[in-house]
């Protein structure tokens, strides 16, 4: 079984969750304490991919970038995202503001690294009413950018959607490379 290693961004506002839901994916934790990310905080999980490109099985190790998310780190942001193959761009079901900026995330990714995959996080679904959710999803989503490959409802809290978002980005930047 050969491994790989690829980076991925964690983009969005301020309070949106990109630290939640890493917690939630590498370590199987949540905790509600807000704690605001400062500059960058790298997290390492490996992800076993099965039937890629030919092999039975593939060792990505992800190597995931949390980002800070406010406004005025904007102009570093591109520092930080240079060289990744993915971002997973994240925003705040209770927030509305956070998701109408996820395009202009979308756009400075890609402006950065034009080859990259995004996925796209609406987090803190558990804190929306379910009929809230399907509308505020239906009105965001990204559908017309051929590197925005999927877009999933999720919650750190309780763990939907945050493996697959992460498996879904692994298994299109192997697919790609």
């Amino acid at each position: 079984m050969s491994a790989i290693s690829k980076k991925i961004c964690m983009v969005g506002d301020f309070g949106v969750g990109k630290t939640s839901l890493i917690r939630r994916f590498v370590e199987r934790q949540f905790n509600d304490k807000y704690l605001s990310t400062v500059g960058v905080k790298i997290s390492r999980k490996t992800v076993e991919l099965a039937d890629v490109k030919q092999q039975e099985k593939l060792n990505v190790q992800l190597l995931i970038w949390d980002i800070e998310g406010h406004t005025k780190f904007k102009a570093i942001a591109p520092t930080y995202l240079q060289g990744a193959a993915g971002a997973v761009i994240v925003g705040d079901f209770s927030r509305q503001e956070t998701l109408e900026r996820i395009p202009e995330h979308v756009q400075l990714f890609l402006s950065v690294n034009p080859k990259g995959f995004i996925v796209v996080a609406f987090n803190k679904a558990d804190l929306v009413e379910e009929e809230k959710v399907e509308k505020l999803f239906l009105t965001y989503q990204i559908q017309d950018h051929e590197r925005v490959i999927k877009t999933y409802p999720t919650s750190a809290k309780s763990g939907i959607y945050v493996d697959e978002l992460f498996e879904k980005l692994s298994y299109q930047i192997v697919e790609a490379a």
